[in-house]
């Protein structure tokens, strides 16, 4: 293969050039998905019932609510008739779709009126359509002004379609530079982080590209999987172009310097891509569809990388290689320190430090507080501002929506005086309530029904005062359900933003158990391959996965809540990304403890290996802190600051906790590996 790369290298790079170039163009017409329901299993109660909804009636459930101030009610109704013009708004809800606002609304239920109407502040719900979110919204934005508020499901996927790109462009602008600071600190030529952006830029570009052929993805693996590629693989390309370098000092020509280079460096770049690979694949059988998602490109990425450095970036290398000498330049870090013998004099307080806070750290990281949607807007934002302005005069709203058999007045009246009894629903809106029992459906106009009544069903919508997610609102979850099970049993749908974070709920936290499980089984497989040997594989993830459970359990120590998403997505990528480190000095340690005792083979694979580990790391790390930083969602930005904690807590635990277990079970490595051919002598 190498030959072939050799003789047709300026082919090759044309192709791979033409390549990224058609999928430059491609990727302008893949879809961008910003509404996280879509990733919900079709077998989710909410998805089903919200299907027998839209089935039934011509309305949706509202997400967006406007608050306007120091209006009258004839003004407010000027207001709804303004919002109903609105393309895109549909379902406007105000006070007098649920009382006869010509008498006076102090002989009203108070609590139904101030769901509405308070303060002379009125307060609409209604729905956008999907895919109208960002046109429909700055509608509203302009008819209400600046000195009113909007909130809702609506506005926050609008806001997320207009800042994706603009935060993606804004971390890649801060990435680059930071990468090639830290390439050019590591590298000895100027020109060489030029070849390695190239290298994995142009596989992140036909990665993206490829995406065309499904049609569209989610606005987490748009925002992460390109940085997260870039970051994950660029050690591949390090590592070849860096033994290429060494061979040009041993060999006569570089085509042959390059054939012992990509010899040399493809079972330990097989190896790195191959734990990647099966930790992304495990993300690909999460029954949550944002995860499956990001594994599909992720595992695309990675593999695309992975060809790119093999063949694309031999044939560019030698192509340009002369550029490489002209733009040599000395070392400004050296590659090798000599701190071997200091970190291996704090091996046992290490030991000592890991056994005290392991199992705390396992058990905190499955405690920490939630979210399993994107939790609250920014307090700088106007959508965070907006929504405290709203909640300030009327309360948290969450509305929910039961659809139970038409017909059954009497048993629909029972139903509806259950559900108001409870402290968490405010206010209902049903023909019952509304329009009162004792007058028969039929003897009205069908526009005065057909918010209430469908063909089979009667619609009940609650005016909820709980959170969309959280203890609370789950238990007012179970509550309703478990009313409206005592009245029609499984014959009722129920529907709305907490029903589906409830379901939500169960289905990834079902996910974590079988992709956590998939992905240590996945790359203990590699590493027991990779080393021929039962106990290293146990060694390298105890390694990483103890940096994994102190990086997951901060947020509980903080007492701060965590996106269950990024939670879950970290728990396998930080896993799979950083193991690279633990397999990079684990394979040095193996061949120098052939010549030397075990000690001694720490101590210079620390001294050697700290360098590169330390490149690396500092390159995961950047990318997971600037996206963090640069990022207003708070999956990708949870993701991010896990991610760059997670990298630098990896470095830690690799250059600390992995030296002190291969000393210490020096013995039992030597008795579980199959012809480790260690050297004989006096331990040290």
């Amino acid at each position: 293969m190498s030959d072939f790369i050799i003789k047709h290298k300026k082919a090759i790079v044309i192709i791979f050039s033409v390549l990224a170039l058609v999928s430059v163009i491609a990727q302008f017409g893949v879809k961008t998905n910003y509404d996280m329901v879509d990733y919900l299993s079709d077998e989710a109660d909410s998805i089903q019932s919200t299907d027998v909804m839209e089935e039934e009636f011509d309305d949706d459930v509202a997400n967006t609510r406007v608050m306007i101030k120091d209006v009258s009610i004839q003004e407010a109704l000027a207001y709804k008739e303004k919002l109903e013009k609105i393309d895109g708004v549909s379902g406007v809800m105000w006070l007098d779709d649920v009382m006869d606002i010509t008498t006076p609304v102090e002989m009203e239920d108070s609590d139904t009126v101030e769901t509405y109407y308070k303060d002379r502040n009125a307060l609409f719900s209604f729905e956008v359509a999907d895919g109208k979110e960002v046109e429909a919204t700055d509608a509203v934005y302009k008819l209400i002004g600046p000195d009113n508020a909007m909130s809702g499901e609506a506005l926050n996927t609008a806001n997320s379609q207009k800042s994706t790109g603009d935060e993606t462009m804004n971390a890649a602008l801060i990435l680059v530079p930071m990468i090639i600071i830290i390439l050019l600190l590591s590298t000895t030529s100027w020109l060489e982080p030029f070849f390695f952006l190239t290298t994995i830029g142009v596989s992140v570009l036909i990665n993206m590209g490829t995406n065309i052929f499904l049609g569209e993805v989610s606005f987490v693996t748009g925002a992460v999987a390109p940085i997260l590629q870039l970051a994950v693989s660029l050690d591949y390309a390090i590592f070849l172009l860096h033994s290429f370098t060494d061979y040009r000092k041993t060999e006569d020509t570089p085509e042959q310097a390059m054939k012992l280079a990509m010899k040399r460096s493809f079972p330990a770049i097989a190896a790195s891509a191959s734990t990647t690979i099966f930790g992304f694949t495990a993300l690909m059988f999460m029954k949550f569809g944002l995860g499956a998602d990001l594994g599909l490109n992720l595992l695309k990425g990675i593999l695309l990388s992975f060809i790119s450095v093999m063949v694309f970036l031999p044939a560019l290398t030698l192509l340009l290689y002369k550029w490489i000498d002209k733009t040599q330049h000395r070392p400004f870090i050296p590659s090798t320190f000599n701190i071997g013998k200091f970190i291996m004099k704090l091996r046992i307080p290490v030991l000592l430090i890991v056994l005290i806070v392991i199992v705390p750290a396992f058990l905190a990281q499955g405690k920490t507080n939630f979210l399993y949607g994107t939790g609250d807007n920014p307090d700088h934002t106007r959508a965070g501002q907006d929504e405290q302005k709203i909640e300030e005069v009327f309360d948290k709203y969450t509305p929910m929506v039961l659809l139970v058999p038409k017909g059954d007045l009497a048993r629909e009246e029972e139903l509806v005086q259950d559900l108001d009894d409870l402290d968490e629903v405010k206010s209902s809106i049903s023909y019952v309530g509304t329009i009162g029992s004792a007058i028969p459906p039929e003897y009205l106009n069908k526009e005065e029904t057909k918010s209430f009544f469908s063909k089979n069903y009667s619609r009940i919508t609650l005016n909820t005062t709980t959170a969309t997610e959280g203890d609370e609102a789950f238990a007012l979850v179970e509550k309703v359900k478990q009313i409206a099970e005592n009245y029609y049993g499984e014959d009722y749908h129920a529907l709305g933003e907490s029903m589906t974070m409830y379901d939500m709920r169960d289905i990834v936290e079902a996910d974590n158990t079988l992709v956590n499980a998939l992905t240590v089984i996945s790359i203990a497989i590699v590493l027991l391959v990779t080393f021929r040997s039962i106990t290293f594989p146990v060694i390298l993830l105890l390694t990483i996965e103890t940096s994994v459970w102190i990086n997951l359990a901060m947020p509980y120590l903080s007492d701060t809540p965590l996106v269950y998403i990024g939670y879950l997505i970290i728990s396998t990528v930080q896993l799979a990304a950083t193991v690279d480190y633990a397999i990079l000095f684990t394979e040095n340690y193996t061949q120098l403890r052939k010549e030397m005792s075990a000690w001694k083979a720490v101590v210079k694979t620390i001294d050697e290996k700290t360098f590169s580990i330390g490149v690396s790391a500092s390159i995961l790390s950047s990318v997971g802190f600037i996206l963090s930083a640069t990022s207003s969602d708070p999956i990708v930005s949870s993701i991010g600051l896990l991610l760059g904690r997670g990298a630098l807590l990896a470095f830690l635990a690799v250059l600390f906790l992995l030296p002190a277990l291969l000393v210490v079970l020096d013995r039992i490595i030597e008795k579980t590996t199959w012809k480790p051919n260690f050297f004989k002598d006096k331990e040290e």
